[in-house]
């Protein structure tokens, strides 16, 4: 997407490349350690320190961009404690930048609560886009890009797994049309694929999206009864990336949706029963409402 204002930048309206005060989020690389731009290796060498998941992930990075900056660990155990020390600092003027071990900050990775915080003080949250698996996965699916949906990791024990995934089921019932992405460990992805079957439906069109920017990169397409067999024969290594296609479209023939109507019409009052009934099947609400106006019509002419 582009417009007038990016042919010629005017002096002073492009971000500085160099460190700002406050907080700079910076997407790095998700395997290929050159896929990282200018202005986030510029933020990162003039940083005051950069906070990271893995001091020993990100001073490869660093090293190998030959920069060597402080780096501060900051992950799930620690990030609630490390809250008043870090605001502090950027209070101060500190220019900090938080990195995950790999992509895009945030998403399913550490560094909300932070953000969180440090918007909630007024202290600067600047973001420097780059690699993100969740994206680049989508686009090499062959799912529709949009809209979809980032749910991340899902429950690892079943019983909560299923359970989201039944979320998921009433939400597409209620509507719901949108290609959904998953993040999954490689050892979990055919247990996974399998109950994204038994819950969405085994002829659903899906993605396996795997070592993504890296020698090995591979995208696996077909259903998910099919991913999830060959899953199981040939287990997938590397990080991992499940997507889903959106619920297909069932047509709802007329005497169904008569019947749907007569059922809810008998229980609520008719502008509520065409609303439920549209919801429920995903149709338009004035085509519904119209149709519950003929059949209450229909229901006070005499015989």
């Amino acid at each position: 997407m582009q417009d007038a204002s990016t042919d010629l930048p005017a002096a002073g309206i492009s971000p500085p490349p160099g460190p700002q005060p406050g907080l700079t989020l910076v997407a790095t690389p998700i395997g290929n350690l050159d896929d990282i731009s200018p202005r986030a290796l510029a933020a990162l060498a003039g940083a005051d320190a950069v906070l990271c998941e893995d001091t020993r992930v990100t001073s490869k990075l660093l090293a190998r961009h030959g920069i060597s900056i402080t780096l501060w660990p900051l992950h799930d155990h620690n990030e609630e404690a490390q809250l008043p020390g870090l605001l502090a600092r950027l209070r101060d003027g500190a220019a900090l930048v938080l990195v995950s071990d790999a992509g895009t900050p945030l998403m399913s990775d550490p560094g909300f609560r932070l953000v969180r915080a440090a918007i909630a003080a007024g202290v600067p949250v600047h973001g420097i886009p780059g690699a993100n698996a969740a994206v680049l996965a989508l686009i090499l699916s062959g799912l529709p890009p949009h809209p979809f949906m980032f749910v991340g990791f899902l429950p690892a024990k079943a019983g909560a797994r299923d359970a989201e995934l039944a979320r998921f089921k009433a939400m597409e019932q209620a509507g719901l049309s949108a290609t959904l992405v998953f993040y999954e460990a490689p050892h979990r992805a055919a247990e996974t694929l399998a109950a994204l079957a038994a819950s969405l439906g085994e002829t659903r069109p899906a993605a396996l999206a795997r070592e993504l920017t890296k020698r090995f990169e591979e995208v696996r397409r077909g259903s998910l009864a099919v991913l999830a067999q060959g899953a199981l024969d040939d287990p997938p290594r590397g990080e991992v990336v499940l997507l889903v296609g959106p619920a297909p479209n069932e047509a709802m023939g007329q005497a169904s949706l008569d019947d749907a109507l007569a059922v809810a019409m008998a229980a609520m009052s008719l502008r509520d029963a065409a609303a439920s009934v549209a919801l429920a099947h995903g149709l338009p609400r004035k085509s519904v409402y119209a149709r519950a106006l003929e059949l209450a019509a229909e229901k006070k002419r005499p015989d």
